[in-house]
């Protein structure tokens, strides 16, 4: 070890030693446990990366005051929409959506599970989007944690890591349990082991995470099993799979499949309505996870239902963000370089347009799909000012061996009942970090320098 490298920040010193071990079979080695771990999306290895990302515990307790505001922000809001349609519609929930939305689920927490989806830098800390409709990667987050942190080990090639600096890490599966039982009773359930279902197509990419979840609820005490919308069964008294009652649904499926396939969810969009079972993520919670919620929050006209704290917030982590409009359209075109537009209701990245790095008549093509799109069929683009993004070098597996790539840090705390407890970090060599689109996956340690 050079002593560059003994005296060197984290990224440094953890790069130097990626260097050392890559010959010694470190790429195979991962990818091996990764995939006996089910650590997959859809088939492939979710993290080709070797290094973590590392924040430092004053980044922490700025991402955690901020999301934390951001998700009780959220629940307010869901909390006035759910009887106010004119707010819905403004949000751009269409008839179907609201219909679901104004269901009462029998408790008053809206999304148990969500996820802040941010780009944070020394001197900012801003938020892209909200997801509050229960969103996917806290057991494989975990994972991926333990997993890199075994390689920590003392008589890991990693260990003068460990030497210099404390390391420490979140586990959101745990949490995101005690969330779920939480909600399961305020909503009235008394069974001190509720069974829990997940529940999600059979088809979808993150199968594999939905067993990791199963195995480790299961594992503490409260039996899961994962099955798909298909599977349910509704009687009038209560739900069921395979022949066994079910007192409370962690829902991964979406509302838009739900409503787009409803024959194939009835039982479950049943049973919720009679109020036999506890659902979460409720379905009010996409009043939230709109891209239009933002536009709420950076609108004047909205300033009132926020205090000095929140509004405080808001003014330094949510991007300027509006409903795109005809009244709009000359202003945008101008602005180009410094907006992005997004479909109001989407995931993955998809529809995104980024006007600097999109030519002048394709962005006034996108301008007018979202113009055309809202007066034919009421759906909702929403226009968002540029944000500053975090780029950092990470080494990577590729078929001629280690290389180090500048990647795209897309860095997204999960909230728990409005408590941060983990997070997931997406890395890409575009202006979209997400998995979906081909991204990947690191942990996330924090870190500081041992005395």
């Amino acid at each position: 070890m050079t002593e560059q490298a003994r005296s060197a920040d984290p990224i440094t010193l953890w790069h130097a030693l990626v260097r050392e071990a890559a010959g010694n079979g470190l790429c195979g080695d991962l990818a091996t446990r990764m995939r006996e771990r089910r650590l997959t999306f859809g088939g492939r290895l979710l993290c080709p990366f070797l290094r973590p990302f590392f924040l430092d515990p004053a980044d922490e307790r700025r991402v955690t005051h901020a999301a934390e505001t951001l998700w009780r922000l959220g629940e307010r809001l869901a909390n006035i929409a759910a009887s106010d349609a004119s707010i819905l519609e403004r949000l751009g929930l269409d008839d179907d959506e609201i219909r679901l939305a104004q269901i009462d689920p029998g408790y008053e927490v809206a999304s148990t599970a969500a996820r802040a989806d941010a780009f944070l830098l020394p001197d900012s800390l801003q938020f892209a989007e909200y997801n509050a409709e229960s969103p996917a990667g806290p057991g494989y987050s975990q994972r991926l944690a333990e997993l890199f942190s075994e390689l920590l080990d003392q008589a890991s090639p990693f260990a003068p890591f460990a030497d210099r600096f404390h390391v420490r890490f979140y586990t959101p599966i745990p949490q995101l349990l005690g969330a779920l039982l939480d909600s399961y009773r305020d909503w009235g359930g008394r069974a001190p082991a509720p069974r829990v279902a997940i529940v999600d197509w059979r088809e979808v990419p993150t199968w594999s995470e939905f067993e990791l979840l199963r195995d480790a609820f299961t594992a503490a005490g409260v039996p899961t099993t994962v099955c798909d919308p298909r599977d349910l069964v509704f009687d009038g008294r209560a739900l069921t799979v395979d022949g066994e009652r079910i007192d409370l649904v962690y829902r991964r499926v979406l509302i838009n499949d739900i409503l787009a396939r409803p024959d194939e969810c009835r039982a479950l969009i049943d049973a919720y309505r009679a109020r036999a079972v506890c659902v979460a993520n409720a379905l009010r919670c996409k009043i939230a996870h709109k891209k239009a919620f933002f536009a709420v929050l950076t609108d004047d006209r909205y300033a009132t239902h926020f205090n000095d704290d929140e509004r405080a917030v808001i003014a330094a982590h949510v991007p300027w963000t509006r409903i795109v409009r005809e009244d709009l359209a000359d202003d945008l075109r101008r602005r180009r370089e410094s907006l992005v537009l997004k479909p109001n209701d989407e995931y993955g990245g998809s529809g995104v347009t980024l006007g600097w790095e999109t030519t002048e008549s394709a962005w006034d093509d996108a301008i007018a799909k979202a113009l055309r799109d809202c007066e034919e069929s009421n759906r909702l683009w929403v226009v968002q000012e540029r944000i500053q993004i975090r780029r950092e070098e990470f080494p990577i597996c590729e078929s001629a061996g280690v290389v180090e790539r500048n990647m795209l840090v897309d860095f997204a705390p999960y909230l728990f009942r409005g408590r941060v407890a983990g997070f997931l970090t997406r890395l890409s060599a575009t202006g979209l970090a997400n998995v979906t689109s081909g991204g990947g996956q690191v942990p996330a340690f924090v870190v500081e320098e041992r005395v």
